[in-house]
C-alpha cells in the first residue's frame, strides 16, 4: 500500500506533467471506484483544464477547471502512469484520461481504489477527506504544531501515528521505522513522553519520510513514469529474528492492536 512518500511524489509528477492541461476524453473500465455515474464524471470534466496537483497524506487532489476538485486514492495498492503524446498503456488499468495533446494518464487499482470529484466548496463536507489531520511532509508540520497535536492524547505511539485524523500519510510501513529511530515502544502512551522524547519523535518522522521520499519511495511501488523507488530494507520494520543494527539485540515482532509492530527489545522503551 502505497504511504505518504510515495503519493507525495506521484502529485508532485502529475502537477509537473499536467497543469495546463485540457481533458479531451475519459475511458472508465470500473465504475465503482467513482463518486458519481460514469456519464456524469465524463460530463463534469471533458474539456476541463487541469490545475495544480498536491497531495494530503494518502490522497491526491488535482484542481480541474475553476471549482471543482478530483480526489484519487488508491486504496490497498495501484498504479498512476503518465502517458506520452501517442503512447498507450501497456497493462490494465481502470481509468484513463486522455488530454488534448494526446498524451494520457491511466490509473489502475490492485483491489479498490477511489476517484471523486468535488465541488471545491463541498470539500469540507467530503466524507473521506474531510477529516484529514496534517500532512507531515509540508513546511506546516513545525515542532510546536506536533506538540499542540500530541496535547491530551491518551492513546499509544502506534495508534497515533496511524491515525490519519490526527497526522495524514503515514501508515504500517514507515511506522515501524520511525518508532525504532525514535528509540520509542510502539505500545507507549502518547501522555507519558518527555519533551525530548517528543522533539525525537517529531525528527524522526520528519526524516524518514523525507529520506523516503528522496529516494523514490518502496521498491514495489512505481511513480508516475513507470519507474520502482530503491527503498528495499528497512532497519528493524520485518526483521523479525534479525539483529538490531544499533545493538545486535534480536528484533521482535509483536502485536499492537490490530497491527503487527518490529521492535528492538532494548533500544525502544
Amino acid at each position: 500500500m502505497p504511504e505518504l512518500p510515495e503519493i507525495y511524489n506521484l502529485a508532485m509528477q502529475m502537477n509537473k506533467e499536467l497543469q495546463g492541461k485540457t481533458i479531451a476524453d475519459i475511458e472508465i473500465v470500473q465504475e465503482k471506484c467513482l463518486n458519481v455515474n460514469s456519464a456524469e464524471f465524463r460530463d463534469l470534466l471533458t474539456g476541463k483544464r487541469i490545475g495544480e496537483t498536491r497531495s494530503r497524506g494518502k490522497w491526491i487532489f488535482t484542481a480541474a477547471g475553476e471549482d471543482r476538485t478530483l480526489l484519487l486514492n488508491l486504496g490497498m495498492g495501484g498504479d498512476v502512469l503518465y502517458h506520452r503524446p501517442g503512447s498507450e498503456p501497456e497493462g490494465k488499468y481502470k481509468l484513463k484520461f486522455t488530454y488534448t495533446d494526446a498524451s494520457a494518464l491511466s490509473i489502475n487499482f490492485w483491489w479498490f481504489g477511489y476517484v471523486h470529484i468535488v465541488k471545491n466548496n463541498e470539500l469540507k463536507s467530503h466524507k473521506m477527506t474531510s477529516a484529514l489531520g496534517i500532512s507531515p511532509i509540508e513546511p506546516e508540520f513545525t515542532f510546536d504544531c506536533f506538540k499542540k497535536l500530541l496535547s491530551g492524547k491518551r492513546c499509544s505511539l502506534k495508534t497515533l501515528l496511524l491515525d490519519q485524523k490526527i497526522i495524514a500519510g503515514i501508515g504500517n510501513v514507515y511506522a515501524q521505522d520511525i518508532l525504532f529511530t525514535a528509540r520509542l515502544h510502539p505500545d507507549r502512551k502518547v501522555r507519558q513522553l518527555s519533551d525530548d522524547e517528543i522533539e525525537r519523535l517529531f525528527k524522526s518522522i520528519i526524516g524518514n519520510l523525507h529520506n523516503a521520499a528522496a529516494h523514490g519511495g518502496l521498491k514495489f511501488e512505481k511513480d508516475l513514469y513507470g519507474h520502482n523507488g530503491s527503498i528495499d530494507s528497512f532497519l528493524v520494520g520485518y526483521k523479525e529474528g534479525q539483529p538490531c543494527p544499533v545493538c545486535n539485540t534480536t528484533i521482535e515482532k509483536i502485536k499492537t492492536g490490530s497491527t503487527a509492530s518490529y521492535i528492538c527489545p532494548k533500544c525502544q522503551l
